[in-house]
């Protein structure tokens, strides 16, 4: 996979994540062949320092250090929790108009509860002439996510508990909707892209926001439901 790079210099490197790539191996993942942080490495031919990780079927933005001391930086920019990220997805349903604040606890690998909060706002909604159940037509909404904690899959659990599951999510998402993009459209892409991400740079101390330009199969399934805004 070709890897974007929106940003590098001698401390960081911000790259555009690919939808389907993993950032590094796993043992959940046997089948996988390529991996974000070996494709990073032979590009640039320079080793690159994991901070943070996005989910396989995430596209968007994402950090490197290129010194440990870099990687230091932003791991503590992360645990104190003043690095920004914010997220766009495509959910099932008209999403609610009024910003939400969601304070949910979801449970980690190990059954264990662990605080979860994120920030949701409406960005987009549109009406579609597709019947789908007992309704003439179909709904979605494009969502802004904004994390505030970073639990395993969180903003997935958390739209699906607010009952706007993100399109083609498997296995949080809704069956019957994911059914109609794939035999309808042909589309089995996670509709979840990482927009934006601020962080302090780890030398200067520069507050610096990077933006990810959307994945082709995001911005087909925005124009295909007929949104206005992104």
């Amino acid at each position: 996979m070709e890897i974007a790079i929106l940003h590098q210099d001698d401390h960081i490197i911000v790259v555009n994540k690919p939808h389907g790539l993993l950032v590094h191996r796993s043992k959940i993942a046997a089948d996988a062949e390529e991996f974000l942080v070996q494709l990073l490495r032979d590009k640039i031919d320079q080793y690159v320092y994991p901070v943070h990780r996005l989910d396989r079927k995430t596209a968007g933005a994402m950090v490197f250090g290129l010194t440990k001391e870099a990687a230091q930086s932003l791991t503590l920019q992360l645990t104190n929790r003043t690095v920004c990220k914010k997220y766009r997805a495509i959910v099932r349903g008209y999403f609610p108009a009024v910003p939400i604040s969601l304070d949910y606890a979801l449970a980690n690998d190990r059954g264990n509860m662990k605080e979860a909060i994120t920030d949701f706002r409406l960005i987009d909604q549109t009406e579609i002439v597709v019947p789908f159940g007992k309704h003439a037509t179909s709904r979605y909404s494009i969502v802004e996510a904004m994390p505030k904690t970073g639990r395993t899959h969180q903003i997935r659990r958390h739209l699906a508990h607010l009952r706007h599951p993100i399109i083609a999510d498997r296995p949080h998402g809704c069956n019957k909707q994911n059914r109609l993009f794939k035999e309808r459209w042909g589309m089995t892409t996670m509709m979840l892209h990482a927009r934006e991400l601020e962080i302090d740079h780890p030398s200067s101390g520069e507050r610096m926001i990077f933006i990810a330009p959307y994945s082709v199969p995001f911005l087909d399934t925005a124009r295909l439901l007929d949104f206005t805004s992104l």
